[in-house]
This record gives structure tokens, C-alpha cells and sequence, in this order.
């Protein structure tokens, strides 16, 4: 129980600040601000964060946590490559309308600058254990091409995203993040279908 409590104080503490940095900006969101949204104290916050810019660190819980809410809302039946579509256009719909520009930029900053820790790469993080499992799914059901691992799809997938993001920062946010995913992931998620050599042995392997 005490585990879970602090699991919660954490992320209520997150999910304030990021929501104060939205509303009214990083440079004027305070730690008061965040401790009074996130009905914490102080002490509390010190525990788990140095000051205010070790919270820049902490977008990746963000985003995890959208993805935890997204398994909830996901139709199950839903195609493979359809699952992968839906949650890039959820996660950065929020992006486009819920994480400054500039937050983010600084976000993909440090984790080129970092020595240590690089949340966005941390393979244990939900982000990779649900994508894990959707490609796994849809390698077994004939969906995805089989000829790459369910590794290498996944960090082909989490690369393209981040590609994308970093495109958008350094374009300065002068298009609409999830209008041009929208437009360009399916096209992308293309190169995971079945390549042609595997359909044809799979009809092979269906008619013996």
C-alpha cells in the first residue's frame, strides 16, 4: 500500500505541473502552484524532485499515462495496424493541444544531452511493453510482416515517432502536429505488412 500512495503522490505532482505549464506557462508555474494543484505539500514534492526543472524530465510518465487510459478505450477488435494508428493519433492529438511546443523541444534536448538515463529509450516503460505486445499480436495473426522481429518493429515504430516530434519542434510548431500524422503514419506502417513472399507461403501453408 505505502508503494501505490507514492506511486500516486508522484503522478499527481506530475500531472499538475505539466497541466500549470500548459495553462499558464513553465517560467511562470512555481513549485507553490504545483504543490497547491496537486493538493501535496512540499515536502512531498522535495522528495521525489530537486526543484522545478527535474519535472522536464518526467513528460514520458505523461505520455504513459495516456497510453494506460488509451488500453482502456482501444476497440480490442481493432486491426493491428489500425491499434498502432489509433494511438499515435490519441497520444499526439494531446500533444497538439495539451504540451507546449517549447516544453517539448526542451524535453528532446536533454535526452540528446543526458549521460545517464534516457526516459524516452527506457524499454521497461509502458509505452514499449504495450507496443511489444500489439506487434507480437499481430505478427501471430498474419497481420504484420514476420521477416523482423518484434524488436526491431517496435524501434522502428518508437523511432518514427520520435522523428516526428523532433520535425514538429524544430519546424517550430508551424503545422498541425496530429493533422500531418494523420496523414503520414499509415503510409509509414505500410512497410509492416506482410512482404509478398510471406502471403504467398502462408496460402501455401493454408491449402496443405
Amino acid at each position: 500500500m505505502p508503494r501505490k500512495n507514492a506511486k500516486n503522490t508522484r503522478g499527481r505532482i506530475i500531472s499538475a505541473a505539466w497541466k500549470l505549464f500548459y495553462e499558464q506557462g513553465y517560467a511562470d508555474t512555481t513549485v507553490e502552484d504545483i504543490v497547491f494543484e496537486s493538493e501535496t505539500s512540499k515536502g512531498s514534492f522535495y522528495h521525489y524532485f530537486d526543484g522545478k526543472d527535474a519535472l522536464v524530465g518526467t513528460l514520458a510518465y505523461v505520455f504513459d499515462e495516456k497510453y494506460e487510459a488509451l488500453m482502456d478505450t482501444m476497440d480490442p477488435d481493432l486491426g493491428t495496424m489500425e491499434k498502432l494508428v489509433y494511438l499515435n493519433h490519441e497520444l499526439f492529438a494531446m500533444i497538439d493541444g495539451g504540451i507546449s511546443m517549447d516544453l517539448l523541444a526542451r524535453l528532446l534536448s536533454t535526452q540528446l544531452l543526458a549521460r545517464g538515463e534516457k526516459h524516452l529509450l527506457d524499454r521497461n516503460r509502458l509505452y514499449f511493453r504495450l507496443l511489444r505486445q500489439i506487434i507480437t499480436q499481430g505478427q501471430a495473426a498474419g497481420q504484420l510482416r514476420t521477416d523482423r522481429t518484434v524488436n526491431e518493429l517496435v524501434k522502428a515504430y518508437a523511432l518514427w515517432e520520435r522523428a516526428l516530434l523532433y520535425d514538429w519542434c524544430l519546424c517550430g510548431g508551424e503545422y498541425s502536429l496530429v493533422a500531418y500524422t494523420d496523414e503520414m503514419t499509415p503510409m509509414f506502417l505500410e512497410s509492416f505488412r506482410p512482404r509478398s513472399a510471406e502471403i504467398k507461403n502462408n496460402s501455401t501453408s493454408d491449402l496443405k
